[in-house]
């Protein structure tokens, strides 16, 4: 009876804590940010188009690139203009990353630029390819897929993804802009999102508080080696797409380096909330078999579960990081570029602290976790250390 009763008032906990971040979320994405306007001007309109015809007469294939324009017939396939056919240009300026490629019977979408009395469409601008019905698809298959796995842990899982994505959107990512200390501000988010994922996942309960001490504790000390040898490196910050750009349209007060350092401490939150709850979850289950524990032998055992956990999860960073580079060190390599200079390249550098301080963060955070977990789920009394070494030795044998 007294389970059920706890699992009652756990679930209320759950839902309490969903309501709270839905309602947090839904306010937030109701509140301007200042920095752009609501979306589309007076004098334009968003729609969708198919291509109906393409003319490449003016295109120029060179190697594996394409250089010119593309002719465009389009139809609008939604809004006021729907069934208009029109006609467009797409430049192409031999860049892959850039450029998109039309064919007839793709989807598009499209910028319409009005005439004074919004009556008629002056210029369609053709922006990409249009992904956003896709996109909505993989997000769903993906939320019902963690539902049909996770049960009731999948869907606080994606109230906790759908609430991240709008403080990074709504909150993080302004706060730049507006110049705030990239440092203060993304510690400030990290630790309200770490705050939230975890009792989300964990509930209110001692395994929550120990996952989140240790994550904490982790995402603290990463901030603090991200500051240190970004310094000691002499890294400019300048090394991540775009940024450097933005400087120079209008966001010149951006701080580079400071939003760097910000951006390795936010990278491995993840891993270290992953490693932080797995620890705290397996001490929890230790304590519920054997209640008599010391604090000491649940000490080491955490440690235990850390060892293992970190032996993988570092080269998962790792193998991560890579992913987002290859093109680089693909082009150092087929150079033929000395390893040695290499090292020396910032962009190889910026990299190199960026993996690796995560990681050294994400290898302190079972210790930290360890240390909670043994402080917080095992009682201060003057017996605990007179409990039986064969309790102990059986808790140890649940994770080796």
């Amino acid at each position: 009876m007294m389970q059920v009763v706890d699992k009652r008032d756990s679930r209320r906990q759950d839902l309490l804590l969903i309501v709270v971040s839905i309602v947090l979320g839904a306010g937030l994405l109701c509140i301007p940010t200042g920095l752009t306007d609501s979306g589309t001007s007076h004098k334009s309109a968003r729609t969708v188009a198919t291509i109906l015809e393409v003319d490449n007469s003016l295109v120029k294939i060179i190697g594996p690139v394409a250089e010119g324009a593309q002719q465009l017939v389009i139809g609008i396939t939604r809004g006021p203009f729907e069934g208009e056919v029109l006609e467009s240009t797409n430049v192409l300026i031999g860049k892959k990353e850039l450029d998109k490629f039309f064919k007839p019977g793709d989807r598009a979408f499209v910028v319409l630029d009005l005439t004074s009395d919004h009556s008629q469409v002056a210029y369609a601008n053709i922006i990409d390819h249009y992904r956003t019905d896709k996109t909505i698809f993989l997000v769903l298959v993906f939320f019902l897929s963690l539902i049909a796995v996770s049960g009731w842990i999948g869907l606080k899982a994606i109230v906790s993804f759908i609430f991240t994505g709008i403080i990074i959107v709504k909150v993080l990512l302004p706060a730049f802009l507006w110049g705030v200390s990239p440092v203060l501000v993304a510690f400030g988010v990290v630790t309200i999102l770490t705050a939230v994922i975890i009792f989300l996942v964990g509930g209110l309960s001692s395994k929550g508080l120990v996952a989140f001490l240790g994550s904490f504790a982790g995402v603290l000390t990463t901030m603090l080696l991200a500051i240190m040898f970004t310094h000691w490196f002499q890294l400019n910050g300048a090394t991540s797409p775009f940024l450097e750009s933005l400087t120079y349209s209008g966001f010149g007060h951006l701080d580079l380096v400071n939003m760097f350092i910000a951006g390795i401490f936010i990278a491995s939150a993840g891993a270290v909330m992953d490693l932080a709850m797995d620890i705290s979850a397996a001490m929890f289950e230790i304590r519920e078999k054997y209640p008599g524990i010391p604090r000491t032998e649940l000490f080491r055992s955490g440690l235990t579960v850390g060892r293992h956990a970190v032996g993988t999860m570092t080269t998962t960073l790792l193998l991560a990081y890579s992913g987002g580079y290859m093109g680089m060190l693909l082009t150092f390599i087929a150079r033929g570029v000395p390893m040695e200079n290499v090292l020396n390249m910032v962009y190889v550098s910026s990299e190199l602290v960026h993996t690796l301080v995560g990681s050294f963060g994400l290898v302190l955070v079972a210790p930290f976790t360890a240390m909670a977990g043994s402080l917080v789920m095992v009682p201060f009394e003057p017996q605990e250390e007179a409990a039986t070494t064969p309790v102990a030795t059986q808790a140890a044998d649940l994770v080796t």
